[in-house]
């Protein structure tokens, strides 16, 4: 019989002391930097991929990620304690595994946990007693006890005695300078005493502030609430940016306006939709899982369809701003300014620029697209048939050779003052023009 005193104190003292090894499953936008936090803190740490391009280039120093300081992942790699593999023989060594793979939808818009199940299958060929698992990826309240539990014990061990098992929600937000890895407030949660002291101690080495909680259920429906109340509030503001237009009244300007009080009050921006991997996915996550115990959350719900429907809203509302000019949409040719789901990082994941694209080309629009981090459009997730595309050239000649140009996404390193000199016709979804101070012939940008 396994003595769990005896696995849990050897995993505390290792942790304690450094000297415990991480592997990190996934080593995307969650995991490498994870990866990279946790060895910078002194621990040794592989990241586990099973993209092979990545992982050479991971291994070789390159960058990989555009708002990395320049030299972080080399510099890591260079110290000897961070090195990527596609090999899961390193999982046998690890006394912390991190999941941190994808969690997406299914073509049916429901909880999509294949990546999830496919790395527990892998973790449970070499798991071993005194290894705690820890969960990152998002999931429903109930995921990590009923899915991920059962098929790391399916060759015998036992979560809470032989192994240790426990959730930590990824609070990451690509490019946000101010909030990292190691700042941002991290909550832990686990079934049992052992597995929660652990997973607290465990991040307690490289994040300033752990955030325990009483179970796994508890960490899960965390992340889900978080996203949800932004995703209703996001819906809240863009129904509100219509309304408020019908009236003649800027909602921009209201926004910063209220932004004001100290109390009571959050801002949020209208926008062209919601994209990234959290907040068009956790809605879906707590609101499934609220119908699985007959449950329901109408409020979110009513939110995420608005939210589905931007898109579609937008396209229609280019169509009416070309029809102004004597414009038909079809044959019409629209730039879109960005490509990512939010400013200045090169990530088109659940992206809405790319759904207003297909939109307009499906009513008959010709559309292109510049975007400083996609010279060339990627293999999408949500829409592959766009890969290859280039992005063009921003110059006051292409820019006037468009009906429209639609600024779907504000990266920073965009020539603004060109489009505004030279489009016929702006279509701003960021208030980007105001927020710039651009002089231009008003008459031309419509805040959409």
């Amino acid at each position: 019989m396994t003595n769990v005193f005896s696995l849990y104190s050897t995993l505390k003292d290792r942790i304690s002391q450094h000297e415990a090894r991480v592997t990190t499953v996934g080593l995307g936008y969650v995991g490498l930097p994870l990866a990279l936090t946790v060895s910078e803190a002194g621990f040794c740490v592989t990241g586990l991929d099973l993209n092979t391009d990545r992982v050479a280039a991971i291994n070789a120093g390159e960058r990989v990620v555009s708002y990395f300081p320049e030299n972080r992942v080399g510099d890591a790699v260079a110290s000897g304690r961070f090195s990527a593999s596609s090999d899961g023989a390193v999982l046998a060594e690890a006394d912390v595994i991190l999941i941190c793979v994808p969690t997406p939808l299914s073509g049916e818009r429901e909880p999509d946990l294949k990546y999830v199940t496919a790395a527990a299958r892998t973790i449970a060929e070499w798991l071993r007693p005194g290894q705690l698992v820890i969960l990152e990826s998002t999931v429903w309240p109930g995921a990590t006890a009923t899915v991920l539990k059962p098929i790391l014990e399916a060759r015998g061990l036992r979560a809470g005695e032989d192994f240790f098992l426990a959730f930590s929600p990824e609070r990451e937000d690509p490019g946000n300078e101010k909030y990292t890895t190691q700042t941002i407030p991290k909550i832990v949660g686990a079934d049992d005493q052992r597995s929660r002291d652990l997973v607290d101690l465990f991040y307690s080495q490289f994040v300033t502030r752990t955030v325990p909680v009483s179970s796994l259920a508890t960490a899960e429906a965390v992340k889900l609430a978080e996203n949800s109340f932004r995703t209703v509030n996001i819906a809240l503001v863009n129904e509100m940016k219509v309304a408020m237009e019908a009236m003649g009244v800027d909602v921009w300007e209201v926004v910063k306006a209220a932004a004001t009080k100290p109390f009571g009050y959050m801002p949020f921006y209208p926008g062209p939709g919601i994209g990234g991997d959290c907040i068009p996915v956790s809605p879906v996550y707590l609101s499934w899982r609220a119908r699985d115990v007959g449950s329901s959350m109408p409020i979110v719900d009513l939110a995420r369809l608005n939210n589905d429907q931007a898109p579609d809203l937008l396209a229609g509302r280019v169509a009416i701003e070309l029809g102004k000019t004597g414009k038909a949409i079809k044959d019409a040719r629209i730039l879109i300014l960005g490509i990512a789901y939010k400013k200045d990082v090169e990530d088109t994941r659940e992206s809405p620029a790319l759904a207003i694209l297909n939109r307009l080309e499906a009513m008959g629009a010709a559309c292109d697209f510049h975007d400083p981090y996609f010279p060339v459009m990627p293999v999408t997730r949500d829409h592959p048939d766009l890969a290859g595309r280039c992005s063009v050239a921003l110059t006051e000649g292409t820019v006037a050779d468009y009906d429209a140009v639609l600024v779907a996404t504000d990266h920073t390193n965009v020539d603004y003052a060109v489009v505004a000199q030279s489009a016929s016709l702006i279509l701003d979804t960021r208030n980007v023009f105001d927020a710039k101070g651009l002089s231009a012939d008003r008459g031309k940008i419509v805040k959409v």
